[in-house]
């Protein structure tokens, strides 16, 4: 085990995750995606392909989409992260999770954490997306199920229910 843990430093970082500030523990080859979900419990970063493949893990960081389980914790110090825990306010509901239960946008519900933060970002740069615009911004994101009908069904509900805001 000490052959595995050789030149792994651990330090006390501060991660900001949902308006909130965290001091935590970390070790240097910890992802984000781990600490999230294991360290800190924000059980809606899901973990699948843990390669970067499947973008359940997708969180926003600085406003931008990334996939967690690609970036080492260490390098978020000190930036906005935001997790499918800290789209809705309260018990309110963001605009995309309620298309998301309105048009069946989750099946599983596996990947609908990492599809709903992409979202989120896309339609802040693209807030009357059309459908083909919506498959190529979401082409990421893997549902194992095949929702993707009702995904894309979701997401432009979303657009138009926050363009009426």
């Amino acid at each position: 085990m000490e052959e595995i843990d050789k030149g792994v430093e651990e330090k006390l970082a501060k991660l900001i995750v949902n308006g909130r500030s965290y001091d935590v523990r970390i070790r240097s080859n910890w992802t984000l995606a781990h600490v999230l979900r294991d360290k800190l419990g924000f059980r809606g970063v899901k973990i699948a392909c843990d390669n970067g493949a499947c973008g359940a893990c997708t969180v926003l960081m600085n406003g931008e989409p990334i996939l967690s389980c690609m970036k080492l914790a260490i390098e978020c110090e000190g930036r906005n992260i935001m997790t499918i825990e800290g789209l809705s306010d309260g018990v309110q509901l963001h605009p995309i999770q309620e298309a998301w239960l309105e048009e069946h946008g989750a099946q599983c519900g596996f990947c609908a954490p990492g599809m709903i933060m992409t979202t989120k970002a896309f339609l802040g740069e693209n807030p009357d997306p059309t459908d083909q615009e919506v498959r190529k911004a979401l082409s990421g994101n893997i549902c194992r199920c095949g929702n993707y009908d009702h995904i894309v069904k979701s997401v432009l509900a979303a657009a138009k229910r926050i363009r009426r805001e």
